[in-house]
């Protein structure tokens, strides 16, 4: 048995190895796939057609944008820091046949202009949400939607929020309408 417990070291070793990996370096938070369910339902909350342009800020394998292209019609765009899922995404796009209407930029969210986006999607965290929330509110038109999976924006009142069951798990989904300007 002595050498069941180094196997079970080695095994955790190998998790925390593994989850470190997801953290791409100068991003905010790691990778975590939304689950398909949720995407939809996000997608729909918003209200998605094919006169919106659809802005995913930390796009991980695409899987969002994708289905903005795919089965809403929108034109999407994903910001994402990792240059290797930049790649994956560019290629999920042309493989689901939607590559002319899905792009993916490498790039920081913080520094990436929103201003033809008509709906925002999130899936970053609290902290991040509050300090994008001046950005969006200052580059965003009138009546653009964001909908952000999981995390709120502080004392921003959501217009509607959701829950969504996947995986055997039950996550919020908030939607914010961006108010006239003042």
């Amino acid at each position: 048995m002595a050498g069941g417990g180094s196997f079970f070291a080695f095994l955790f070793g190998l998790a925390l190895v593994g989850a470190a990996g997801c953290l791409y370096p100068g991003a905010d938070v790691p990778y975590v796939q939304t689950p398909n369910e949720v995407v939809v339902e996000m997608l729909r909350l918003a209200r998605v057609d094919q006169n919106d342009v659809v802005y995913d800020l930390g796009s991980g394998d695409g899987r969002l944008v994708i289905a903005a292209a795919r089965d809403f019609g929108a034109r999407g765009v994903g910001i994402e820091i990792d240059p290797r899922l930049v790649a994956q995404s560019g290629e999920s796009a042309r493989h689901a046949g939607v590559g002319e209407r899905a792009t993916f930029r490498e790039g920081d969210l913080f520094q990436t202009e929103l201003a033809d986006a008509t709906v925002v999607t999130l899936y970053l965290s609290r902290e991040l949400n509050l300090r994008l929330r001046p950005k969006l509110l200052r580059e965003l038109r009138p009546g653009a939607r964001i909908v952000s999976h999981v995390f709120d924006m502080g004392d921003w009142v959501p217009t509607r929020t959701i829950r969504v069951e996947a995986r055997e798990r039950s996550a919020q989904v908030f939607l914010w309408i961006v108010p006239p300007k003042a």
